[in-house]
C-alpha cells in the first residue's frame, strides 16, 4: 500500500505519520520525487482501511494498494527513475553507459592495455573478472585478490570507474577499491549476499539468473534495496531456453518491462547472451533500440588466446567500431553516451 502525500508538507507532519504507522506493526518506505513524495507500507496490509486512511489524514493526497510482492524498487511507489553516479559516470534514463573490460583479469599489463584502449573508444566503466564463477572446477577460476590489485591498477592508470564479481560476503572487505559489486547470475538468489550489499554504500550491478522470471529478478533487487542500498543496476544478460545455437536467449523485452515496473537503471550483457562474436555488436544496437540505460561487453586484446570466453569477446578494434556505431545510434535515441 502506498500513500501519496499533498504538496509541501512539514516534515515533522511526514515524520509523524511514518511513526504511526511503524507502531502498529508496519515497515515504511519514503520515496521524495520531483512529482510528489510517497510513503509506502510493507506488511500485512488486507485489514487497512485505505478510504478511511485517506480520508482521516489532511497530508495524504490518496492512496492506492500495491499487489506486487516488490516494493521498494516498484515505480509506483518510486515514479522518477533513478540515476547512479559512479564518479563522473551516470548511469539511468538519458544516458548509455557502455561498461567494458575483459571476461577475466589476466595480468596487470593486459588490462591496463584493455582499459586505455576502451577509453579511447568511449567505454566509461572497465568491467574484468578477478573470481570467476565456473561450472567446472577444472576451468580457470579466475587471479582472485591479485586481478582486484590488477584492476585497481588499470583503474589507477585510467580513470576509469571499475566493476567486477563478488562471489560471496566474505569477500566485501577485498572489493574496498572496486566501484561497482556485480552480483552474477548464478548468484542472483543469494539471498544472504544479497542483505550483505544492500548494507553498504556502493552500487551494485544484479544480473538475471539463467532461468529466472522477471518478477523474481526484481525481488532480488528488493532484497537490495530494502536492506538500504537503492543503487541497484539491473542487468537482462540472456536467459536458458531450448536454442542450442546462441549460449542464451538475450530476453529484449524484458529490458522493456523492467522499464516500465521498476524506476532502477537497466542494463544489457550481449556478450553472454549470444556466446557467439558476431551477434554482439547487432545485440547491443537492438538494446539501445529498445530503451536499455546501457550495455557491459567483454573486450579482449587477442581474443583467441583468452583464458576465458574469448569466443564471445570483441577484439579492441571490433569495440572500437561498436562504439562509433552506437554514438551515432544514441543520438538518434536522445540519449547521452555517458
Amino acid at each position: 500500500m502506498v500513500f501519496i502525500l499533498k504538496p509541501n508538507v512539514e516534515k515533522e507532519k511526514i515524520e509523524h505519520f511514518i511513526l504511526d504507522w511503524e507502531q502498529k506493526g508496519f515497515s515504511t518506505i519514503l520515496s521524495v520525487g520531483t512529482e510528489h513524495t510517497a510513503v509506502c507500507l510493507i506488511g500485512n496490509t488486507a485489514e487497512v482501511d485505505l478510504d478511511h486512511a485517506v480520508q482521516t489524514n489532511d497530508i495524504i493526497s490518496y492512496g492506492k494498494r500495491i499487489t506486487e510482492q516488490y516494493k521498494a524498487v516498484n515505480r509506483t511507489v518510486h515514479e522518477d527513475n533513478t540515476i547512479i553516479r559512479v564518479g563522473d559516470v551516470n548511469i539511468g534514463e538519458g544516458y548509455f553507459t557502455v561498461i567494458s573490460g575483459p571476461c577475466s583479469v589476466e595480468s596487470e599489463e593486459q588490462i591496463i592495455k584493455i582499459a586505455r584502449s576502451v577509453k579511447d573508444s568511449g567505454a566509461k566503466i572497465l568491467r574484468g573478472g578477478a573470481f570467476k564463477p565456473r561450472t567446472s572446477p577444472y576451468a580457470f577460476q579466475g587471479k582472485k585478490a591479485e586481478g582486484l590489485e590488477m584492476l585497481k591498477a588499470a583503474k589507477q592508470e585510467t580513470g576509469l570507474p571499475i566493476v567486477s564479481e563478488i562471489m560471496n560476503q566474505n569477500q566485501i572487505d577485498l572489493f574496498d577499491d572496486v566501484d561497482i559489486l556485480q552480483i552474477g547470475a548464478r548468484n542472483m538468489q543469494n539471498f544472504d549476499l544479497l542483505r550483505a550489499v544492500g548494507e553498504i554504500n556502493k552500487p551494485v550491478l544484479l544480473k538475471r539468473g539463467l532461468a529466472n522470471t522477471i518478477e523474481e529478478f526484481l525481488m532480488s533487487a528488493e532484497y537490495i534495496v530494502a536492506s538500504g542500498n537503492n543503487n541497484v543496476i539491473l542487468c537482462e544478460r540472456g536467459i536458458r531456453t531450448f536454442e542450442t545455437m546462441t549460449r542464451n536467449t538475450l530476453d529484449l523485452s524484458a529490458i522493456i518491462l523492467l522499464k516500465q515496473k521498476s524506476h532502477l537503471p537497466v542494463i544489457a550483457d550481449p556478450s553472454h547472451a549470444a556466446g557467439i562474436r558476431s551477434l554482439v555488436a547487432p545485440l547491443a544496437k537492438a538494446a539501445l533500440a529498445v530503451g536499455a540505460d546501457g550495455i557491459m561487453v567483454e573486450t579482449h586484446n587477442d581474443p583467441a588466446k583468452a583464458l576465458c570466453d574469448g569466443a564471445q569477446s570483441l577484439d579492441l578494434l571490433q569495440f572500437n567500431e561498436l562504439m562509433a556505431d552506437l554514438k551515432i545510434r544514441a543520438a538518434v535515441e536522445n540519449k547521452e553516451i555517458a
